[in-house]
């Protein structure tokens, strides 16, 4: 694992710990869950994308 896919894994964890503490809120704001779950997907693509490129290498 490459330094860069380590830190997107550590975003990853620590978006999904967001999202996580705001869904246990007595109001959850819409707007900033979509914002992080946006975000985390998109993560999580470029993982994806990095594994695949290692496995063709």
């Amino acid at each position: 694992m490459t330094i860069f896919s380590y830190k997107l894994t550590q975003l990853h964890k620590r978006l999904d710990d967001q999202i996580r503490a705001e869904m246990k809120v007595r109001m959850p704001d819409t707007l900033r869950l979509l914002r992080l779950k946006r975000l985390r997907l998109s993560v999580k693509d470029q993982l994806h994308a990095r594994a695949l490129r290692q496995q063709v290498c």
